[in-house]
């Protein structure tokens, strides 16, 4: 099967025409690979490691503002060497010397993000509100961009078409909209350079930003991994299957079905991305990692509980700097509104996303279920989205006192005769219900499990109180719990209360690997 993998990991390199760019090539002079560049941001106040290739046992020497270090290439070619931390400063300049001298100028030190995920993370600034305002006023210099390629392989991939730009009116349209008013944000607060690595791919799957192996070390993805493994073997003959569909549709002036290629290269193939996207940036230094994805995920919400931790973790362990912040997006509301209360597996995977906090340290959340659009996928407010994320970065990242971060988060309940009491955590600056003074969103289940839409009152002490006529002895409430909830509840920083439940009782994803 392995053999297979990598057989079909180089088909889908030839598929898309991907050939060895810049410091791939076996020769002579020394190579770096393209996440080193003109206008780069180097992380600030930690270890930075620079790597490259050159012949067996060449010598490499690397400068750096006061700092030099020197190595010998492998047996393999390749070398690395490691700068000690590094402060804010002018633009400097990085210089490579082997038999040949590479030298990087307009080098900055300050905070580096990688933005990653799918659809919501990848829109740009030319599709988001008031493109033409934002990009107007796009004029910082100390803000570096650069965007990986989507290349979809199951072989490690060690280079990429790419390269840093200064943000200015000309070059941010392109870039992801969250990405660029997430580090703005950043920049305008800190007062430091920052460096944003745009690596998100539309409609991507969390098992395609996984190794191959890892996912295979755990039989929660065995019936996964087993049909991408059928659908492997089978590639051939449903290749030439389709070549002669294709003909046919032709012939007759029809459009011709889709092509089994696209699968084996695409965004759902466990690990494609962190081969083809991912594993070229590993190692360079950043500070952490913003997070939007899980749309494609929806349908294996309780697979995700487990996958999106996993996936995490992995990142950190290769990373290798420890428990570096990674904040992510919870799913915004989208599709259509609902008259009575269901169940939802995009809520379910909403429940996956906040659980993911009490798995892993130094991660966070944030909440937009106010911000999406019932007939859109891709709300195209992302300066909200953004700023959400930009409170998580700046009071737990870097300490920055006196804002809000956390949406307000479900803690305990308790069951008062025909009543339950909820208790919430992160409740900043009291409750202050959107639009009209009565909560909404919330339903309320008896032992039958039957949900009806509940009444909700806000208690003096901050705590709310559930019920509903009918319901004489309720054991559970949801709240939002739909694919596009009707709720209005917000802390007073303007921070939306978490989707949440109280019961585990099996959802309508429970058995979907």
């Amino acid at each position: 099967m392995q053999g297979l993998v990598k057989r079909w990991g180089r088909v889908a390199l030839l598929m898309l025409g991907v050939f060895p760019v810049s410091g791939q090539v076996a020769c002579a002079d020394v190579t770096l690979p393209n996440i080193f560049g003109d206008h780069m941001v180097l992380q600030r106040d930690q270890k930075n490691r620079v790597w490259g290739k050159a012949d067996a046992g060449e010598e490499v020497t690397v400068k750096f503002d006061s700092q030099t270090h020197a190595t010998k290439a492998g047996d393999d070619g390749k070398w690395m060497v490691t700068l000690e931390p590094l402060s804010v400063g002018p633009a400097r300049t990085l210089t490579v010397q082997g038999k040949n001298k590479i030298e990087f100028t307009d080098v900055l030190v300050g905070e580096v993000w990688v933005c990653a995920g799918q659809s919501n993370m990848q829109w740009s600034v030319n599709s988001s509100n008031d493109q033409d305002l934002e990009k107007l006023a796009a004029n910082f210099p100390n803000i570096r961009l650069i965007s990986v390629p989507q290349v979809g392989t199951q072989e490690p991939q060690w280079n990429f078409n790419g390269k840093w730009t200064t943000c200015t009116p000309e070059t941010v349209g392109g870039f992801s909209a969250v990405g660029y008013f997430f580090g703005r944000q950043l920049h305008q607060t800190l007062g430091v350079p920052v460096g944003l690595i745009n690596n998100a791919w539309g409609g991507s799957a969390a098992e395609a930003w996984v190794r191959r192996d890892i996912l295979a070390a755990d039989e929660k993805y065995s019936p996964l991994l087993a049909r991408w493994s059928e659908q492997e073997a089978g590639f051939e003959k449903n290749l030439a299957a389709w070549k002669v569909a294709a003909e046919k549709a032709k012939a007759e002036g029809k459009n011709p079905p889709p092509s089994p290629e696209g699968a084996m290269r695409g965004n759902h193939r466990p690990a494609n991305i962190y081969n083809g996207v991912l594993k070229p940036t590993i190692g360079y230094g950043i500070r952490g990692a913003i997070w939007y994805q899980g749309e494609s995920n929806a349908s294996r919400a309780y697979q995700y509980r487990d996958l999106f931790p996993l996936m995490i973790k992995s990142w950190r362990d290769e990373w290798a700097q420890g428990d570096f912040p990674f904040y992510w997006v919870q799913l915004a509301d989208f599709k259509a509104e609902v008259k009575d209360p269901v169940e939802s597996d995009w809520a379910e995977l909403r429940e996956a996303q906040t659980m993911t906090m009490d798995r892993l340290p130094n991660t966070g959340e944030a909440v937009i279920i106010d911000i999406g659009e019932g007939k859109d996928i891709h709300p195209k407010n992302k300066q909200d989205v953004a700023k959400r994320l930009a409170r998580l970065a700046l009071v737990d990242t870097y300490k920055v006192a006196g804002i809000a971060n956390r949406s307000p988060r479900y803690k305990s309940m308790e069951a008062k005769d025909n009543k339950i009491v909820l208790t919430f955590e992160h409740v900043t600056g009291g409750w202050r219900p959107f639009d009209v003074a009565e909560p909404r969103g919330f339903a309320i289940a008896g032992e039958d499990k039957k949900w009806v839409w509940a009444k909700a009152a806000i208690l003096p002490d901050g705590k709310l109180e559930v019920s509903a006529e009918g319901v004489a002895k309720p054991v559970a409430v949801r709240y939002a719990w739909s694919d596009n909830p009707v709720c209005n509840m917000f802390s007073g920083a303007g921070l939306p209360l978490t989707p949440f439940r109280t019961d585990d009782w099996p959802g309508v994803t429970i058995n979907n690997k």
